[in-house]
């Protein structure tokens, strides 16, 4: 793991300190729709205030071409003045806390310009990273800020990386990799780099019927990445390819609809006109007994279309095994949060991550720019 400073190794007292947080949250109608990230990141900000410091926020949210008045960041310096009860101001006001306006607004934010990190740093004593769900990027406020004042991390983004890492370095056996969601592309390399290191890899969710139809199921007309069965045969038959478990029964409709009618199928027989839109009982079954015993879990990827009730026993039932681990466990990904957090489980694993795409570039193993710029302050 790369050695940074923190907060903790520096007075902050009288410092203008720019936190870059990822308040990066749902709005609706130009209100908060979703606090979650705001409520990670809010202990940095206080610990900070606390201690003296005299704090600007930065962040991104969503994609915007150019400035667009429905990602401004004011509903979020609002939501955090709610939250803290402290004056927070917005982009530019003053405040006990200073939330300045959406990073990508600025042109050369996504490109990490020189001359936007200058005129992000200017004025400001130490840069504090936070933002854990952005440090797979190298963009104006997460690699070119840092470039070019003291630079630290805050404690979420400490958090993250020591406890995702716990899954890269040694971690407790039996050690459980359970993947799900739509694609096999988007989880390749976190296959790749995990599958030799565990003891089992459970696949569900869409990506397990490339993984089927490699094996020579017939899936019908469940969603496959045609351009990944090659890819995905050369997997299953490596070395390490044997601790892969693959849905034994899937839980099938004739559409993609909430109000389907749907049955149980076995999975190497999924009859044509037909899909696949969650795992089955006894799926279920093998796969939360192998978390239940196990003494290290990460989970990316719902097991299914978890949204409606008809198709979300899959992802219940890993949700709450990841609850009834004895283990460490870790959640990673805005789906698997999400259905942790509809089903009231989010307190009950070890560690639920804020960063879906950044949790995975770290368990590929790829460096993490917004990390690895802030090696250089720490000698």
């Amino acid at each position: 793991m790369a050695r940074y400073l923190t907060i903790g190794d520096v007075d902050v007292d009288g410092l203008h300190v720019l936190v870059r947080s990822d308040l990066n949250v749902p709005l609706n109608n130009g209100v908060v729709a979703d606090d979650f990230r705001i409520r990670a990141a809010l202990p940095t900000m206080e610990e900070l205030v606390d201690r003296g410091a005299l704090l600007t926020v930065c962040s991104h949210m969503g994609r915007p071409k150019g400035v667009d008045p429905a990602l401004s960041l004011a509903p979020v310096a609002e939501r955090l003045g709610d939250l803290t009860g402290l004056h927070v101001g917005f982009a530019g006001e003053p405040g006990h806390i200073t939330v300045l306006e959406n990073t990508r607004f600025l042109p050369g934010e996504t490109a990490n310009d020189p001359e936007t990190a200058r005129e992000l740093a200017d004025g400001y004593d130490l840069f504090v990273q936070d933002a854990f769900g952005t440090v797979h990027r190298a963009h104006a406020s997460t690699v070119g800020v840092a470039e070019l004042i003291r630079s630290v991390a805050g404690p979420l983004l400490d958090t993250e990386l020591t406890s995702l890492g716990r899954f890269l370095g040694d971690p407790d056996h039996p050690y459980t990799v359970v993947l799900g969601g739509a694609k096999v592309s988007d989880k390749l390399a976190v296959i790749e780099n995990l599958l030799p290191r565990v003891d089992r890899m459970l696949i569900g969710g869409g990506m397990c019927f490339t993984f089927l139809k490699a094996a020579g199921a017939s899936v019908g007309i469940s969603l496959v990445e045609e351009s990944m069965l090659a890819t995905v045969s050369e997997v299953m038959s490596s070395s390490s390819g044997d601790k892969i478990d693959l849905p034994s029964d899937i839980v099938v409709a004739r559409r993609f609809a909430e109000d389907a009618t749907s049955q149980i199928v076995t999975a190497s027989a999924i009859p044509d006109e037909w899909m696949g839109l969650d795992i089955g009982p006894e799926t279920i079954a093998l796969f939360t007994d192998q978390i239940r015993g196990s003494e290290s879990v990460f989970w990316n990827g719902p097991m299914g279309v978890f949204e409606w009730d008809a198709f979300r026993n899959g992802t219940e039932a890993v949700a709450r095994a990841m609850g009834d681990c004895g283990g460490f466990t870790a959640v990673g990904g805005g789906d698997s949060v999400a259905a942790l957090r509809l089903l009231g489980l989010e307190s009950s694993v070890s560690h639920l991550s804020t960063g879906g795409g950044a949790s995975l570039a770290l368990l590929e193993g790829k460096a993490l720019p917004g990390v690895a710029v802030l090696e250089r302050w720490a000698s």
